[in-house]
């Protein structure tokens, strides 16, 4: 083997390894325990789920675009 292949495979497996440490450090078996002062409030429902994540970011995107289109059209350019 080549220095660059064992290399590459070095490096691969490093991030494989810490990619799958870090997987398995942020797992929800460490969030079974409820933390003091922790009071989850009722879940969302698909459609409030849907509009928080879906639909008010799309929402804002436009309005910025909008934003954006408007201020860019008040500024004439001088016809060359």
């Amino acid at each position: 083997m080549s220095n660059l292949v064992k290399k590459n495979a070095l490096r691969a497996g490093t991030v494989t390894a810490g990619t799958a440490l870090l997987l398995l450090m942020s797992s929800p078996a460490f969030a079974l325990t409820r933390d003091d002062g922790d009071d989850p409030g009722p879940g969302l429902s698909v459609a409030q789920t849907l509009g928080l994540y879906v639909a008010a970011p799309i929402v804002l995107f436009l309005v910025i675009a909008g934003l954006v289109m408007i201020g860019d059209k008040s500024r004439k350019q001088p016809k060359a």
